[in-house]
């Protein structure tokens, strides 16, 4: 009994260490601009917007999300190849839009 208490506790802890990554999105940055990931861990990215509706496209893991002011939009994936990919906004948010952009970086 006490060796099955002692998994769950530690499936519990395993489960709240999983790496989240905030990030804010603003007329046309992302801050960070780049994410380094590890290949076959989890993440959370956790997006926050004080502008206007947004995107967030990783195409090279399918992965897209819309940021909404007021809100926080979870996007959870495993990367599951390693290198350097890049991710855009893909909701025009105005002039200057064409340039928000960042990388993510799998090792």
């Amino acid at each position: 009994m006490a060796a099955s208490s002692l998994a769950a506790t530690g499936l519990v802890l395993a489960q709240s260490q999983e790496r989240v990554i905030k990030i804010v999105a603003k007329k046309f940055d992302f801050t960070p601009g780049e994410i380094r990931l590890k290949k076959n861990v989890p993440v959370t990215l956790e997006f926050t917007t004080l502008d206007v509706v947004m995107g967030f496209n990783l195409p090279d893991f399918a992965v897209r999300t819309d940021i909404l002011p007021g809100t926080t939009s979870r996007l959870r994936f495993t990367p599951d190849k390693t290198g350097e990919f890049a991710f855009h906004c893909d909701v025009f948010c105005g002039s200057g839009h064409e340039s928000m952009t960042g990388a993510v970086f799998v090792t």
